[in-house]
């Protein structure tokens, strides 16, 4: 969502209409990379509403009268309070970078400068290390200097990826893929990851002709949470609408020692899955 203000809805309706229309993007660095060559070559030398000013030459006849500011003056940047893990790293937006730690400090804290394109790290108001900002979209990578050997251990606390459930996901079927393209959009970061390994347990539990029904239903209503996807599993099963594959018993089941040694213990107590299917009932009552 963009947010703008009336005094600049105008420049949100030109970039809107005249620079996206047509255009293809590869990655975030190849739409800026396009965008200032618009702004800087087509619209620079365009001329402007009724008056016909071109805002390249007003540019020029400005020059003269603009304050040149002193090249010391630092680029802008954001500051962010950090701490070294134990292996050395910093976590910054889903990535680790490595820096090295003061020896004579018992604390690991640090301050990590974020610029355009790069990053400082400070400790103690020393610059210790600095990187290039990775592209865009590059997360749960490791970072460390040039010519250094990659550390043994990692972060305990790196975030596991969840690339493969969803590929594996899409694999499946259409159906599920268009009901990953429905959900996902909406989750991101550890709601993301948690639903698709969620998902993917219900994939592994239930066989594919109760799964892909199931998630056929739960697009059809545009069902995103988990509970009520499991209540629809459920509910379809009382309902008859999906059978479950017979299981194959071995006939000479009841010869074995196992069994002759088992068959007179007392029987299992299923009590607590009657609940469930009552509770889940009741729910539905009162959802409906």
């Amino acid at each position: 969502m963009t947010l703008s203000k009336a005094g600049e809805e105008r420049s949100f309706w030109t970039v809107e209409t005249n620079f996206f229309p047509g255009r293809h993007f590869s990655s975030l660095e190849d739409l800026n990379q396009q965008a200032w060559e618009w702004a800087t070559v087509r619209m620079e030398h365009r001329p402007v509403a009724k008056t016909g000013l071109i805002p390249s030459q007003a540019f020029e006849q400005e020059c003269a009268a603009l304050v040149v500011l002193p090249a010391h003056l630092p680029a802008p940047y954001l500051g962010h309070k950090r701490k070294i893990d134990q292996y050395g790293f910093v976590p910054f937006d889903g990535n680790y970078y490595w820096t090295p730690r003061d020896p004579a400090r018992s604390d690991r804290q640090v301050k990590v400068l974020e610029y355009s394109d790069r990053l400082q790290i400070y400790q103690n108001r020393k610059d210790v290390a600095e990187y290039v900002l990775p592209p865009d979209g590059v997360k749960n990578k490791l970072f460390s200097p040039e010519g250094m050997a990659k550390p043994v251990h990692q972060p305990k606390h790196r975030r596991k990826p969840t690339e493969e459930e969803e590929k594996r996901l899409r694999a499946l079927s259409p159906t599920v893929e268009d009901y990953l393209d429905f959900v996902l959009p909406s989750r991101r970061g550890i709601e993301r990851h948690h639903f698709l390994r969620q998902l993917f347990l219900w994939a592994e539990r239930l066989t594919p002709a109760l799964f892909l029904p199931v998630v056929e239903r739960a697009r059809r209503y545009g069902i995103t949470d988990l509970p009520t996807f499991e209540r629809i599993a459920r509910l379809s099963i009382r309902q008859g609408e999906i059978s479950l594959p017979g299981a194959e018993v071995d006939e000479s089941l009841e010869e074995r020692e196992a069994y002759q040694q088992g068959r007179l213990t007392e029987a299992p107590d299923f009590s607590s899955y009657d609940q469930m299917l009552e509770e889940a009932e009741e729910e539905e009552e009162k959802d409906g």
